[in-house]
């Protein structure tokens, strides 16, 4: 088997969503017609543009996401070796994300500190 049933993920994500499609049918037709909108624009291929979800997906952790674009990816004739690529992709920016991010934590400790700094030589 793997980590998770991700068929059954996906299965079960979507009977799950069925409420949510009950309680607030205006949103989730707003929200299928957000996907509608941009699947088929033209400027970009189907696969790309699944390795692009794909690699979206993983950057917010987003499991049913995952299992929905892998399954569409694989509709696309996405190849494992370009799958990998996206994933290297995903990471490498996620890593990314976390170097830019923590330059700027030290450089807002930086303004703190000193700020303290100049606040206890004026006590």
């Amino acid at each position: 088997m793997g980590l998770k049933n991700w068929i059954e993920e996906l299965k079960a994500s979507r009977l799950a969503g069925s409420a949510l499609m009950k309680a607030s049918p205006k949103l989730m037709e707003a929200f299928q017609h957000l996907g509608a909108a941009q699947n088929g624009a033209g400027a970009i291929d189907r696969k790309t543009r699944e390795l692009i979800a794909l690699a979206v997906a993983v950057t917010t952790r987003c499991e049913t996401c995952i299992a929905g674009h892998v399954k569409a990816a694989v509709a696309a004739g996405v190849t494992r070796a370009e799958l990998a690529d996206a994933m290297g992709t995903a990471i490498a920016m996620n890593a990314g994300a976390a170097y830019a991010y923590s330059v700027r934590a030290f450089d807002a400790y930086e303004q703190f500190s000193e700020e303290a700094k100049a606040k206890a030589a004026l006590q």
